[in-house]
């Protein structure tokens, strides 16, 4: 039986209009708006094209925005300097950098110059540190948040107890996805590049986590029938002549082995711009507690 498809689209709409429905609830009771500052230095095709995505969310949701456009030659003091001045914006709740930064740029560096209570892409070490506390209410890294999401609504109370295997160790999605679902009451593998016999420990999970940004790496044999699937890897491809988007996992083959699977694109992907609008609200509420 072909696996189930979760997607993205709809979980996303969902969280959205939880968003939208608690800011309205604000601004009628006589607050302001939450407010998120995005800052995008350079003209990186990908990136001007999620920002936009981004800002149009934040119209959809009622949540307000500021967009900082910095010239590829932008400095690296000049772009602390906007960042230290964002800090001290009370009016901003949220501060987002459009990553990647341009090369003579230290992007750590940049990450950690953000106030860790307005840090929407859950990348501070502070937050960091949180997370792996198990502290209430910490921003999370969006999409590790959305992944943990779709398995709530895909598994429900059956999720405690399940077998996470993590393919890929990045702070931005693979260490917090296994954090998150730690904390869910799963147990945990990471595996990466050097791990041995890889295939074989994948063909133990009950849950399958990919994000390591290699096209259809993970194939039918490496998953275990009726795992759950999420696809986190986004790849261009060219295939009999045209170009497309294509995830880390072999969609077509997995799909007859899986019990559930996220589609590439419509699955992960909408689900972390929904979860950064999310994160904005949260730290709004932090901020005004």
């Amino acid at each position: 039986m072909r696996a189930s498809l979760i997607d993205g689209k709809a979980l996303s709409a969902e969280v959205l209009a939880d968003v939208e429905q608690q800011v309205s609830a604000l601004i009628e009771q006589g607050n302001a708006a939450p407010c998120l500052a995005v800052v995008l230095v350079g003209e990186d095709p990908a990136s001007q094209v999620y920002v936009r995505n981004k800002l149009l969310k934040c119209e959809q949701t009622g949540i307000r925005s500021i967009e900082h456009k910095l010239d590829v030659d932008t400095s690296e003091a000049e772009l602390l300097t906007l960042l230290a001045q964002l800090n001290g914006d009370a009016s901003v709740n949220g501060i987002l950098v459009q990553l990647p930064l341009p090369k003579h740029i230290d992007e750590q560096k940049v990450i950690c110059a953000i106030d860790p209570r307005k840090d929407v892409d859950g990348f501070h070490p502070e937050n960091m540190g949180l997370l792996l506390s198990g502290a209430k209410e910490v921003l999370v890294p969006c999409t590790p948040l959305g992944c943990l999401i779709m398995l709530q609504k895909t598994l429900g109370d059956q999720l405690s107890g399940k077998h996470v295997v993590v393919v890929g160790r990045s702070n931005i999605v693979g260490k917090p996805a296994a954090l998150l679902t730690l904390q869910q009451h799963c147990t945990v593998t990471i595996v990466h590049s050097r791990t041995a016999e890889i295939e074989a420990l994948c063909r133990q999970a009950d849950i399958l986590i990919v994000a390591v940004g290699r096209a259809e790496m993970v194939t039918a044999d490496w998953v275990k029938p009726g795992a759950v699937v999420l696809d986190v890897g986004i790849n261009r491809i060219e295939r009999d002549g045209k170009f497309r988007l294509v995830g880390d996992v072999a969609f077509d083959q997995v799909a007859e082995v899986a019990s559930a699977i996220t589609p590439v694109p419509g699955g992960v992907g909408p689900m972390t711009i929904a979860c950064l609008l999310r994160n904005t609200l949260q730290a709004y509420r932090n901020q005004t507690a």
